[in-house]
């Protein structure tokens, strides 16, 4: 456990060195969730939420604990073997690192490094744990003689060195990497947000309904949901961060600077965003006002034309710096929404978590075919020619969002009391808008609720319905009409291959 311990430490000071996403902890983890099934993944997000990574990480250090003892118990008996078998984890994790789509040989520093010194500290210490001398074969059972004098206090003394040695190693990496992203922190902090040439309305008087239970129309930063797949949260300097844009169909490549974006036309919208792995009901879903340029516009100076216009390609692949790809419609992008590279959210630069400094936001689109975070290249190409990350694990190429609708309040197993309940939620169907929205209760009659005030198309939607409650157990159901005239279906579906569909339902108890 102690030379477990320091291979993580050690480990961690040499990834401060090449780059914290190197670490042998978020190298194999990445490794996993690129290798794990969408129905396991569903499940982990279904059942952990944000909480997935955490969840993810833990289990990866209780596994690595008990391997440690496993292998304890092997140098015990085979002290080289023991150690040899500690640089077999060293060299899982150096493949896991290089093995990424962003890998780089140096990558495999961290783990390689953190092993072998590990590997040295378990055959010292296990050193200290065999007997001095051994009896002899002569010797006979019964006859007082000892089995041989362990170094007791050596191990302690050896033990005791190695756990303080590796926990410095593991303080002054973690100080190590603050000091590398120092950079990137102050970057954001410093930032001044240009005004917009563009500005978005203001919220329209009574899109906010503000019941108990309902979310507020625009969604706090903080509260905003994340589905993504870093363990570690990139943190990029503004300053040193370019966007490359160039592939087929790309007359004049382009490679702008944080800079050059805010000195372009700056747009401000409402733009509600979903995630494709948002369950019926779910809360994958939020509404944000975003700050950012037109990614229209860069594309058409860059040459791109849409197919609709002759344009060769029909796919945008955004590449993250922590390697996701995210394959975009380009005919979508360019058909006059308001499809951006933002760098702002709610009245601040972007939170790391969020894709600071550079993220894509369409509207109408799922997260994973739409909203790459912490942007660095595109590429312009097809979709016959290349399969993005999520649509290499079983998810459909394009996804426009679905009509969908939650109810907020009452909660599940609640129990109001008998009288006038109010029944309230949203329903979004982003770049259609909504028009109607309907609740029943036991499977009879539908009932049309009042909408709040509309902002835009590409926003969700507030609605409320005041239900007559009387005593018993109820369900409540919900659906939604688009702005298309379209109703969202009840047939349960599950969110893979590109979302889920059904109405959303209710259980409470009225006393």
């Amino acid at each position: 456990m102690i030379a477990g311990f320091c291979a993580l430490a050690v480990a961690e000071l040499a990834a401060a060195v090449v780059r914290p996403e190197a670490g042998p902890v978020a190298a194999v983890g990445s490794a996993v969730i690129d290798r794990t099934p969408p129905a396991v993944r569903d499940f982990a997000v279904r059942n952990f939420g944000t909480d997935d990574k955490l969840v993810l990480q833990l289990g990866i250090l209780v596994l690595l604990a008990l391997f440690a003892l496993g292998i304890g118990m092997l140098a015990l008996r085979h002290r080289r073997l023991g150690s040899a078998a500690v640089l077999v984890f060293g060299l899982v994790g150096a493949v896991s690192a290089v093995g990424r789509p962003e890998g780089a040989p140096a990558d495999a520093l961290p783990s390689v490094v953190g092993a072998a010194v590990a590997a040295g500290a378990l055959y010292l210490l296990v050193g200290r744990l065999t007997p001095a001398h051994l009896p002899s074969p002569a010797a006979g059972e019964g006859d007082g003689e000892p089995y041989g004098t362990l170094d007791r206090r050596g191990f302690v003394v050896a033990a005791t060195a190695t756990a303080a040695v590796s926990a410095g190693a593991g303080f002054l990496g973690r100080r190590l990497t603050s000091s590398v992203q120092a950079g990137a922190t102050a970057s954001r902090h410093d930032l001044v947000l240009p005004a917009p040439r563009s500005a978005a309305p203001a919220v329209p008087a009574g899109a906010d309904l503000r019941i108990r239970g309902l979310g507020p129309f625009i969604t706090p930063n903080k509260d905003f949901y994340r589905v993504d797949t870093a363990l570690v949260v990139p943190r990029v300097d503004a300053g040193a961060w370019r966007l490359r844009i160039h592939g087929k169909g790309v007359e004049r490549p382009v490679t702008v600077g944080f800079h050059d974006l805010l000195r372009r036309e700056v747009i401000e919208r409402d733009i509600t965003l979903a995630c494709v792995s948002n369950e019926v009901g779910g809360p994958y879903v939020g509404n944000a006002r975003w700050l950012g340029v037109r990614l229209a516009d860069l594309l058409r100076e860059a040459g791109v034309r849409p197919p609709s216009k002759g344009g060769p390609a029909d796919q945008i692949v955004a590449r993250s710096v922590d390697g996701m790809t995210i394959g975009t419609p380009v005919e979508t992008v360019m058909d006059g929404r308001d499809a951006m590279l933002a760098f702002g959210m709610n009245g601040e630069p972007l939170p790391f978590e969020h894709g600071f400094p550079v993220r894509m936001v369409v509207p109408g689109l799922y997260g994973y075919v739409s909203a790459c975070k912490w942007i660095k290249d595109i590429e312009l190409t097809t979709f016959d020619a290349y399969d993005a990350y999520w649509v290499e694990r079983s998810w459909s190429q394009q996804a426009p969002v679905k009509t969908e609708s939650r109810i907020d309040t009452p909660r599940p197993f609640a129990s109001p009391k008998a009288g006038t309940v109010p029944v309230a939620g949203v329903a979004w169907a982003q770049h259609r808008g909504i028009s109607r929205v309907e609740v029943r209760v036991d499977g009879g009659e539908w009932h049309t609720a009042r909408l709040a005030a509309a902002d835009t198309r590409d926003t969700w939607r507030q609605w409320v319905w005041e239900w007559p409650a009387t005593s018993g157990d109820h369900t409540l159901e919900v659906r939604a009409t688009d702005g298309t005239g379209a109703t969202q279906t009840g047939v349960r579906v599950g969110t893979v291959p590109d979302g889920a569909t059904g109405w959303h339902s209710v259980t409470v108890h009225v006393p």
